[in-house]
C-alpha cells in the first residue's frame, strides 16, 4: 500500500483514502444509543412547533361537498368533525350534534369538493336518498333544501379547493411549501423592511431560504428558519401593511439596482401564478403589544457571544410590536451592537433573573467595581428596570429536564443538526451540550419555545443528516485502511507481496498474531445465488491491513450490503462457527426494505485462521471458495468458476449435503439426473415468472426442482436482482451468537397456550394432537416419510362441492406437506416463506391474520388471501378430524 506525503494511505493515484475508525463507523441509531447510555429522550409533545407541523391542513368545522354513496352523481354538504392523517371524519349537514351517522372519508380517494363546486359544474345538491332520517328532519323544519343550505353555510368556513383537488390534495400544512415557493422575510436589523425569499429546501418545515435575485453561488447567504417563524410572511404582506420591500443592506452590493428590481418583479409574478395557500400561515402566532420604553434595562442572552447573559438597554421603539435593544458597553471606543426584539423574543429576561436562578450575569465592559449590582448600576446610569409584566412567563419549562436528549441546530452552522443533551434548565432557558461538535462551540443556550430544537428521530423521519456524538478517543485508535479498487485495463497476474502488518495504534494486547495484511475480494469469481454480481464488482479490491476482527467485520459488512437480500446473508453468517476457532462475537446489521436487522456473528481473531474462515464463508454463501481470501486471483481461479454455469457450479458447491466434499477439495460426482420433459420446465418457468415465487438459492423440495430454478435465474455475468415484491421471511432479526436457525413455528406454539387450541374446538381436538403422556408428538419425523411417499400422497386435497376435503389430518402434516399445499393454492409465491420458517401442520392451524402480518411481514392484501386458504384447511379439519 502506498502512502502520501502526509503518511496517509493512497490508492496508487495519489488520491488520499479515508482511513481510521471513521471508515468503519456504523450509522448512528437513537434506539441503540439511548439503550446503551440509559439516557432519556425528551417527549415529542413538548416540541410545540413540530406537533403543529404534523397537523392536517383540514380543520374541524370546515364544510365541503361529498358524493352520495348510493348515487355518486348527487352531492350533499358535510362538516369535518376531526382528522387523522388523510382521513376525515364527516357529518352530514342537518344532523346537528347527533354523531350516530358520522363516517370516514379518504381525501385521496373520495369524491370531495369545495362548497360551490356543484353549482359551478351543474351537479345536483340534495340529501342522500338512503338517509330517510336526514331528509325527514330537514323537510320538517324547512320548505326546501336551498333554504336550509343558505342558513347552514352562512358564516361557516369552507375547505379550500386546493386541498381537495390538484397536486396539493390531502397534504399536510408543512408539505404545501415546496421548493421554489416565494415568501417575504423580515430584515434582521430593521423590522419595517422586508424582501422576498425563495424556498430552496423544505426539511419537515425547516426552510432553507435564499433572497430572490441571488443564485447558487451565493448560497452562503442562505437563511434557515422554521416555517412558523414570525419573520416569515406571505408574498404581498409587506405592501398590504405599508412596509418597505428592500434588499438587506449587506447584500445590496452583490447586484445592481436594476437587477434587484427585476428580481422583485419576477418573484411577484411567480407568487401570483403559484401562490402559497393561506393555510400555510394559519398557525402563525400574532405578536402581542409590548410595554417597553426607551431607556429601560433588562437582561438578555447575548446573540453575539456564546453562553453569556448581559445587561442590555432599550434604545429604540419601532412600533407597538417591535423595539430595539443595545448591548451595554461603558468603554469609550465601544461599537454599538443592537438587535430587534418583540414581546415574545426568546432570551429577554427581567432584571435580577440571573441572581434568582443562580446563573452568572456578565458585567458590562468598562464597568468598575468588584461585583456587579443592579441597584447601583441603575442608580449610576439614571435608568429604570423593565417591569416583570413586560416579559413572557419566565418560569415555564414546558416539561424539559436535565439529561434529556434531543436534536438541535448548531448555532455556528445553521445547516447542521446535532445530537444534543440538556445539561441544565433554568426557568425557560435550556443549556444544551451539542455532542457532535468540538469545543469551544459545543454548548449553547436556547429558549424552551425555540424552533431550533427537535425531538429524537426528527432528522431520520425527514431524511436529513444528523451529526452523531463524538466517539471516545480509545475507539478512534483502532485504525485500518480500506484500499480502493484501482482503475486499470488488466489486473496484475500475480498477487503483490504481502505487506507486513504495521502496529497502527492497535490495542496493547494486539500483536502479530491478531493482525493481518490485506484480504482480497476477487471480483471475477462466481458470486453465488445470494450475492449480486454487479455490487460485488463495486467493492474495494481489498480490505486491510489491520486488526483481524476489524478487517473481517468490514469485509462481512460489505458482503451483506452486496446481497440480493441482506437479511438472508446475515442469517447464513450467523450459523458460521467452528469449535477450534479463536473467535469473538461481533454485531452485524443488514438493511432491507426500510428495515434494519441485526445478528451476532463469530469472527476469528488470529491471522492464520483467516484463510479457513474466508473459505467457510464462501461455502456458506454457495459462491466460489476463492471469492474472498488472502490471495489475489486475477483471471486464473483454480476452480475455473467463471466459465461454469450457475446450475452446474451450484450443483457441486451449493448443496449442503455436499459441503464436506467441497471443503475438503474432493471432486464430487454428479448424481444421475432424470431427463426433464420440456413441457414441465415451460410450465414451471411460466409460473415462476408470473408469480415471482422463487429466488436463486432458495431451498426446494427436490434436486430436480432446484436445478430447474437455477436454470431460470440469471447467468453468471448478470447483475440483475430478484424483484422486491417478494416477501423475505428469512430476513428476521436473529439473536444469539451462533445457535440454530430461529424457528417462528416454535415461537407460535409457545405463544399459544392450550386454551388457544381450545378455540378451534374442544374434546377431540385436544386428543388429536396430544399423546397420552402429555408430550407433543413431533411432526419433524414425518418429513422423511413425506419425501419417500410423495407419489403415494400426491393429492393432498380433493375438492367436493367447492369445499376442501383432506385425505390426512393436517395436525400431522410436515413442513414439506404444508409447502406442497401452499404451492397448490393461489398463494404459491409464499411457499418459500413457510419453508424458511419451518411451519408444519400444527403451526399452520395456529396462524391468524394478525400473526401472519406480524411474523411473515405481509401487507394486508396478501395476508388476507393467505388466511383464506388457511381457513379452508381449518374448516376441513373441523369436519373430518375434530
Amino acid at each position: 500500500m502506498q502512502t502520501g506525503a502526509q503518511g496517509q494511505p493512497t490508492n496508487g493515484k495519489e488520491e488520499q483514502v479515508t482511513t481510521g475508525a471513521e471508515s468503519l463507523e456504523e450509522e448512528f441509531m437513537w434506539e441503540e444509543y439511548l439503550e446503551e447510555t440509559g439516557a432519556t429522550a425528551a417527549p415529542h409533545t413538548i416540541f410545540r412547533h413540530v406537533e403543529v407541523s404534523l397537523q392536517s391542513s383540514f380543520q374541524p368545522g370546515m364544510k365541503l361537498e361529498v358524493a352520495s354513496k348510493s348515487r355518486p352523481e348527487t352531492y350533499w354538504v358535510a362538516t369535518i368533525i376531526t382528522t387523522c392523517g388523510q382521513l376525515l371524519l364527516l357529518r352530514y349537514s342537518g344532523y346537528g350534534d347527533d354523531r350516530r351517522a358520522d363516517f370516514w372519508c379518504d381525501v385521496m380517494t373520495a369524491q370531495l369538493h369545495a362548497v360551490g363546486w356543484c353549482a359551478q359544474n351543474h351537479k345536483t345538491l340534495t340529501p342522500p336518498e338512503e338517509n330517510f332520517y336526514l331528509r325527514t328532519a330537514i323537510r320538517e323544519k324547512y320548505s326546501d333544501w336551498t333554504e336550509f343550505l343558505v342558513q347552514d353555510l352562512t358564516g361557516s368556513r369552507t375547505a379550500p379547493a386546493s386541498l381537495l383537488e390538484g397536486p396539493l390534495r390531502g397534504k399536510n400544512t408543512v408539505d404545501l411549501i415546496v421548493a421554489g415557493s416565494v415568501l417575504e422575510l423580515q430584515n434582521l436589523s430593521d423590522p419595517l423592511l422586508y424582501w422576498p425569499v425563495r424556498v430552496v429546501q423544505n426539511v419537515g418545515g425547516r426552510l432553507r431560504l435564499r433572497p430572490v435575485g441571488l443564485s447558487e453561488r451565493h448560497r452562503a447567504q442562505d437563511t434557515w428558519l422554521f416555517y412558523l417563524d414570525v419573520r416569515l410572511r406571505p408574498l404581498g404582506w409587506a405592501l398590504e401593511n405599508q412596509l418597505t420591500l428592500e434588499p438587506p443592506a449587506e447584500l445590496r452590493p452583490l447586484l445592481g439596482d436594476r437587477d434587484w428590481q427585476q428580481a422583485l418583479q419576477d418573484a411577484q409574478a411567480d407568487g401570483q401564478e403559484d401562490a402559497l395557500p393561506l393555510e400555510v400561515f394559519k398557525d402563525h402566532a400574532d405578536l402581542p403589544r409590548h410595554a417597553f420604553r426607551a431607556g429601560m434595562k433588562l437582561e438578555m442572552v447575548s446573540p453575539w457571544e456564546q453562553l453569556l447573559i448581559r445587561p442590555v438597554s432599550v434604545t429604540k421603539v419601532y412600533s407597538d410590536t417591535y423595539f430595539q435593544v443595545t448591548l451595554d458597553d461603558l468603554c469609550a471606543d465601544a461599537a454599538p451592537r443592537s438587535a430587534v426584539c418583540h414581546a415574545n423574543s426568546p432570551g429577554i429576561l427581567p432584571v435580577q433573573w440571573c441572581l434568582k436562578n443562580g446563573v452568572a450575569l456578565e458585567r458590562p465592559r468598562g464597568y468598575e467595581g468588584p461585583d456587579f449590582d443592579w441597584a447601583d448600576y441603575l442608580k449610576q446610569s439614571g435608568s429604570e428596570a423593565a417591569p416583570d409584566t413586560c416579559f413572557p412567563d419566565t418560569g415555564h419549562t414546558r416539561g424539559f429536564a436535565e439529561d434529556m436528549w434531543l436534536e438541535a441546530v448548531n448555532p455556528a452552522r445553521p445547516e447542521e443538526v446535532c445530537v444534543a443533551r440538556v445539561s441544565q434548565v433554568r426557568g425557560r432557558l435550556l443549556w444544551l451540550r451539542l455532542e457532535g461538535v468540538l469545543q469551544p462551540r459545543s454548548e449553547c443556550i436556547v429558549d424552551v419555545e425555540s424552533m431550533d430544537v427537535f425531538p429524537v428521530g426528527w432528522c431520520e423521519a425527514n431524511s436529513y443528516p444528523l451529526t452523531p456524538p463524538l466517539r471516545p478517543a480509545c475507539q478512534k485508535q483502532k485504525k485500518i485502511a480500506v484500499v480502493q479498487p484501482e482503475k486499470q485495463s488488466a489486473p496484475p497476474a500475480e498477487a503483490p507481496p504481502a505487506i507486513a502488518c504495521q502496529p497502527v495504534a492497535m490495542d496493547t494486547a494486539a500483536n502479530g498474531r491478531y493482525c493481518c495484511s490485506r484480504v482480497f475480494v476477487n471480483h471475477r469469481c462466481f458470486s453465488g445465488p445470494y450475492l449480486n454480481k454487479g455490487r460485488i464488482a463495486e467493492l474495494p479490491r481489498a480490505v486491510g491491513p489491520g486488526k483481524c476482527s476489524l478487517v473481517l467485520k468490514e469485509l462481512l459488512s460489505m458482503l451483506i450490503n452486496a446481497a440480493y437480500k441482506p437479511g438472508r446473508v446475515l442469517k447464513e453468517l450467523q450459523q458460521l462457527q467452528e469449535p477450534g476457532w479463536d473467535s469473538q462475537e461481533e454485531t452485524l446489521k443488514a438493511k432491507y426494505k426500510g428495515k434494519t436487522y441485526r445478528s451476532t456473528v463469530r469472527i476469528v481473531r488470529l491471522a492464520e485462521q483467516i484463510p479457513d474462515f474466508c473459505r467457510k464463508v464462501c461455502v456458506k454463501l454457495q459462491c466460489c471458495p476463492n471469492l474472498l481470501g488472502p490471495d489475489l486471483r486475477a483471471d486464473s481461479c483454480p476452480e475455473n468458476c467463471s466459465v461454469q454455469t450457475k446450475t452446474k457450479y451450484t450443483y457441486y458447491y451449493g448443496k449442503k449435503r455436499r459441503l464436506s466434499k467441497a471443503v475438503d477439495g474432493d471432486e464430487a460426482k454428479p448424481a444421475r439426473r432424470r431427463r426433464k420433459r420440456k413441457a414441465i420446465f415451460v410450465q414451471k418457468k411460466r409460473r415462476s415468472s408470473n408469480m415471482d415465487s422463487t429466488a436463486a438459492g432458495s431451498p426446494q423440495d427436490s434436486d430436480e426442482e432446484e436445478d430447474e430454478e437455477l436454470m431460470q435465474s440469471c447467468s453468471e455475468g448478470s447483475s440483475s436482482e430478484p424483484r422486491d415484491d417478494q416477501t423475505d421471511a428469512s430476513s428476521v432479526e436473529a439473536t444469539g451468537g451462533g445457535g440454530g436457525r430461529p424457528r417462528r413455528a416454535a415461537t407460535l406454539r409457545r405463544a399459544f397456550s392450550a386454551a388457544a387450541f381450545g378455540s378451534f374446538g374442544s374434546g377431540p381436538f385436544g386428543a388429536a394432537h396430544q399423546p397420552p403422556d402429555g408430550r407433543r408428538r413431533s411432526t419433524r419425523s414425518l418429513s422423511a416419510c413425506s419425501q419417500n411417499n410423495r407419489q403415494q400422497h400426491k393429492d393432498v386435497k380433493v375438492e367436493e362441492d367447492g369445499q376442501l376435503v383432506l385425505d390426512r389430518n393436517p395436525l400431522e402434516w410436515s413442513v414439506d406437506e404444508v409447502v406442497k399445499f401452499i404451492n397448490s393454492t393461489d398463494c404459491a409465491a409464499l411457499a418459500n416463506v413457510f419453508k424458511e420458517q419451518d411451519i408444519d401442520g400444527q403451526a399452520l392451524l395456529l396462524l391468524t391474520l394478525p400473526t401472519v402480518q406480524e411474523c411473515m411481514d405481509l401487507k394486508l392484501g396478501p395476508a388476507i388471501k393467505l388466511c383464506h386458504q388457511i381457513e379452508r384447511v381449518k374448516v376441513a379439519f373441523y369436519k373430518q378430524f375434530a
